[in-house]
C-alpha cells in the first residue's frame, strides 16, 4: 500500500473518529437512547464539525507522521487537532439560533474526549499491533542482557533492543533508589550497580550494556568494572557528545576495553588557540610512525597545517602513516621522509628544504630493559645526540616552536631510559637559554600510553591469544596510563601555552596495579585467571616499582589547563652545552658502565639499578 493510499485511509478514519465521538457523546448523555427530536439538529452539527475537522487535521500535519512511530509529536498534533475542534463546537453551541432543544452542555466534555480517545487510542492500538506482528518473535529470541542505567539513554536503548534479534533485555540497575522496584518499559529496574553480579544470577545472563552516556567517568569505570569483575560480556554506548551530534545512534553498541576501566574524563582543549598556532604552518613531526608521532600527526591534522613533514627512520612505520592519510585525509599536504635524527646532514635537509615553523619531536628509543644492557650507548646517541641536532636545526632555521616528547621515567631515574631522557630535557633547557633565534623550546612529560609500542597491553593482548600465562614482573607494581589521543591532545596544548624552556608534566590520573590490568585483560576477553593463569618474572634491569610524575604543589607550578603542570627543574650551567657535545662526539662503542658513569656526571639523581 502506497503513502498516499494509506494517507486517504486515515484522514478517513478521523472522520469516522467525529462521527464516534458526536453520536457517542448524545448516547451517553442520554443514557443511550436518542430523543427523536434532536435528530435534526444531530446531522447539521455532525456536518459542521466533519468540514472544521477536516480542516483541522490538515492544519496539524496528522498525515505526516506514519502510524507505526506514532509517538510523543504524533498525539501533540492530535491534540491540536481535537482542540480546534472543541473550539468549533463551542463557536457551534454558541451561534446556534434554530428552534428545537439546544445542544448539550455536557458534550463540550463528552465530545473532545470521545474524539481524543478514539484518534490517540486508535493509533497507539496500530503501532501495538504492528510492532508485535514485526517484532514480537523476535524478544524471545535474543541473548538475555542486563541493561546499566534507567535514566534516558536506557530508555533509548531499550526501545532500540525491542527490535533486535540479538539481545533480549531482562532487567536492568540504576544507582538511584528511586527507580529500584519500577519498570522501565515493561522491564524491571532490579537493584543497584553493586547488586548486577546477583542481577545476572538471578535472570541468567551473561552479558552487559553500560547505558549511561553523560556519566561521569568515575561512575562508568565503577560500572564497568563491577560487571567484568562479575564475568560478564560488557558493552557500551556512545557518549552523549556523539549521540546528540547525530554521529551515532544509541544501539552502536561496542565492547568495553580496558580505557573504559582507567575512568579518565575526557581531554578539553583550546582548540581556537591551537589553530591559530598550528593553522596554515610547516610541522615536522620526528618519529612520525611510532604511536606518539603517529597520534600527533592525526591530531596535528584536524587543525588544517600547511603541510605535515612526517619524518621516520622505520621504513615500515613510515608506509603506515603515510597510507593512513592517504585514505583518511587525503585532503591533508604529508611529505613522507625517511631519516635519522642523528643524521646530521639528512637534517639540515629536511629543514633547508622545507622549513617547518612546528617541531615535534618524538623520536627515541624508550624500552626500559632493551636499553639498560648492550644498547645504552645507542640510547644516549639517539635519546640526547638526537634530541641535541634536531633542536639546534629547529633553533638555526627559525622554527617557532620545538618540543621534546619526555617520559616520567625522566624523574629521579633509576634506568639508561630514563637518564637519557632527562638530559635531552637539560639539553633542550640550555638551547632554549642560550638561543637568540626566537625559538621556543618546550618539553612535556608523561607515563604510560595505552596500546604504544612495547607497552604491556599489546603483550597481554598476545599472552592472552597464545592462552597464557600473562606475565607480570612483580605483584606490586604500578603504572600511570592514559589513552594515545589524550596524550597527544596534551602535548599540543602544552606546546600552545609553553613560553620556552619549561617541562610540563600532565595528570596522569590515578596509578594503576599492572596485576589488576592483566586480570581486567583476561576477563574481558571472555577467560576467567584459571583458564589463563598470572605468572610474576620477576623486576627486570632498570625497572621501577613505582614511578614518580612530579606532580604534586611543591614540585610543580599550576597552568590554565587541570591537566598540565609545569616542573621545578634544576637549571644548567653555562658550560654544559659545551662539555656534553664534547662526550657525545665520542666516536664509541663505549661499554655500558662507562655510560652509566657519564649519565650520573650529568644527572645527580640518576640512581643506577643493579644488575
Amino acid at each position: 500500500m502506497n503513502q498516499k493510499v494509506r494517507s486517504v485511509l486515515v484522514f478517513l478514519f478521523d472522520l469516522l473518529a467525529v462521527v464516534v465521538a458526536w453520536f457517542g457523546g448524545m448516547w451517553i448523555r442520554f443514557n443511550f437512547e436518542l430523543p427523536g427530536h434532536y435528530s435534526q439538529k444531530l446531522w447539521l452539527g455532525l456536518g459542521v464539525l466533519l468540514v472544521i475537522h477536516a480542516i483541522a487535521c490538515r492544519w496539524a500535519g496528522l498525515y505526516r507522521g506514519m502510524w507505526i512511530f506514532a509517538s510523543l509529536p504524533d498525539l501533540k498534533r492530535v491534540l491540536r487537532a481535537v482542540g480546534v475542534s472543541a473550539l468549533a463546537l463551542v463557536a457551534l453551541m454558541a451561534l446556534d439560533r434554530m428552534p428545537g432543544p439546544v445542544i448539550p452542555r455536557s458534550m463540550l466534555v463528552l465530545y473532545p474526549l470521545l474524539l481524543l480517545i478514539v484518534m490517540g487510542g486508535g493509533r497507539a492500538a496500530w503501532r501495538m499491533w504492528k510492532e508485535h506482528r514485526i517484532y514480537g518473535d523476535l524478544r524471545a529470541a535474543g541473548k538475555p542482557v542486563v541493561i546499566v542505567g534507567a535514566g534516558s539513554g536506557g530508555a533509548m536503548l531499550v526501545r532500540e533492543l525491542e527490535r533486535s534479534a540479538d539481545w533480549r533485555v531482562v532487567a536492568l540497575v540504576d544507582d538511584n533508589p528511586a527507580k529500584w522496584g519500577l519498570e522501565l518499559h515493561g522491564h524491571p529496574v532490579a537493584g543497584g550497580i553493586d547488586q548486577l553480579p546477583q542481577v545476572l544470577q538471578d535472570y541468567k545472563a551473561h552479558h552487559v550494556i553500560l547505558a549511561m552516556p553523560s556519566a561521569a567517568s568515575d561512575a562508568l569505570k565503577r560500572a564497568a568494572d563491577t560487571a567484568v569483575r562479575a564475568g560478564a560480556n560488557v558493552f557500551t554506548v556512545p557518549g552523549i557528545e556523539d549521540l546528540m551530534s547525530g554521529k551515532v545512534a544509541i544501539n552502536a553498541m561496542r565492547p568495553v576495553d580496558i580505557e573504559d576501566l582507567l575512568g579518565r574524563e575526557p581531554v578539553k582543549i583550546d582548540s581556537a588557540h591551537l589553530k591559530d598556532m598550528i593553522g596554515a604552518k610547516t610541522v615536522l613531526i620526528t618519529g612520525a610512525g611510532g604511536s606518539i608521532g603517529s597520534e600527533l600527526c592525526r591530531q596535528l591534522a584536524r587543525f588544517a597545517p600547511a603541510r605535515l613533514v612526517l619524518m621516520e627512520a622505520s621504513e615500515f612505520a613510515l608506509y603506515n602513516i603515510e597510507q593512513w592519510f592517504r585514505v583518511h585525509r587525503p585532503e591533508t599536504p604529508i611529505v613522507p621522509l625517511a631519516g635519522d635524527v642523528k643524521d646530521a646532514a639528512r637534517l639540515e635537509e629536511i629543514f633547508a628544504t622545507w622549513k617547518p615553523q612546528l617541531v615535534f619531536h618524538a623520536a627515541a628509543y624508550k624500552h626500559v630493559p632493551l636499553m639498560e644492557v648492550a644498547n645504552a650507548w645507542q640510547a644516549v646517541r639517539n635519546n640526547v645526540l638526537g634530541t641535541l641536532l634536531v633542536a639546534a636545526h629547529a633553533q638555526r632555521h627559525g622554527a617557532e616552536r620545538f618540543v621534546l616528547i619526555s617520559t616520567d621515567k625522566a624523574v629521579n631515574p633509576t634506568n639508561v631510559m630514563g637518564a637519557t631522557k632527562r638530559l635531552a630535557e637539560m639539553a633542550c633547557e640550555a638551547l632554549h637559554s642560550a638561543g637568540t633565534s626566537g625559538t621556543r623550546m618546550g618539553m612535556v612529560r608523561f607515563g604510560n600510553v595505552l596500546g604504544s609500542t612495547g607497552s604491556v597491553i599489546p603483550k597481554f593482548a598476545e599472552q592472552i591469544a597464545r592462552g597464557g600465562p600473562v606475565t607480570v614482573t612483580h605483584p606490586d607494581i604500578n603504572r600511570y596510563f592514559m589513552s594515545i589521543p589524550e596524550a597527544a591532545q596534551l602535548v599540543l596544548q602544552a606546546a600552545a601555552m609553553g613560553q620556552g624552556g619549561e617541562v610540563f608534566v600532565l595528570d596522569m590520573g590515578e596509578p594503576v596495579k599492572i596485576v589488576d590490568l592483566a586480570r581486567n585483560m583476561i576477563r574481558l576477553s571472555g577467560y576467567t585467571e584459571d583458564e589463563i593463569r598470572i605468572e610474576f618474572s620477576g623486576l627486570r634491569p632498570g625497572e621501577k616499582l613505582y614511578e614518580e610524575l612530579l606532580a604534586d604543589a611543591e614540585e610543580t607550578r599550576e597552568t590554565p589547563h587541570p591537566k598540565l603542570r609545569i616542573a621545578r627543574s634544576r637549571p644548567v650551567n653555562g658550560t654544559f652545552l659545551a662539555e656534553l657535545e664534547q662526550w657525545l662526539a665520542q666516536p664509541g662503542p663505549v661499554a655500558d658502565e662507562a655510560v652509566r658513569m657519564g649519565l650520573k656526571r650529568w644527572v645527580p639523581e640518576y640512581e643506577p639499578a643493579r644488575h
